[in-house]
């Protein structure tokens, strides 16, 4: 397989780093795949149509050896129906990628990375294909040097 999504390849939405440097298999499954397309078919491309400029997936699949290395326990990055990605191209910002998301398209899980008022480090999303998605809007904050999650409020700045 070669593409995702018109988009996205395969080969980014399965890299990743730390996969390589402790030579973890990061192969997804049939099920895992189908999330995936469905993901990017129902977020991703038309984000991407919206900010007419490539976007910056930092982290889409994660197998379960990969994820045990640094993601949540339940991390949807695992069954494949969460993206990750951060604006670097300077066309889109993340806090204008993140609203857009929140006021126009259907997701499970939209949130708000770290970051300022203004602008968060990076923006993750999730997306089921075949449950209803909660629309759930959160904030990650670092609380003690553990990450928590909020409701997302906006803030005036």
């Amino acid at each position: 397989m070669k593409k995702i999504s018109e988009h996205i390849s395969y080969k980014e939405a399965t890299y990743s780093n730390t996969a390589t440097r402790l030579n973890i298999e990061n192969i997804p499954n049939e099920s895992q795949l189908a999330n995936m397309q469905a993901i990017a078919e129902n977020v991703f491309e038309p984000l991407r149509e919206w900010a007419a400029a490539p976007i910056k997936i930092t982290s889409f699949f994660r197998s379960r050896a990969l994820n045990n290395v640094f993601g949540a326990k339940n991390s949807a990055h695992m069954d494949g129906s969460a993206i990750d990605f951060d604006d670097t191209l300077g066309k889109k910002k993340n806090a204008q990628m993140f609203h857009y998301i929140k006021d126009n398209l259907e997701f499970d899980t939209l949130i708000w990375e770290f970051g300022t008022d203004k602008n968060p480090d990076w923006v993750h999303v999730s997306y089921y294909p075949d449950r209803e998605n909660r629309q759930r809007v959160l904030r990650a904050v670092k609380i003690n040097n553990q990450t928590h999650y909020q409701p997302y409020e906006k803030k005036e700045v």
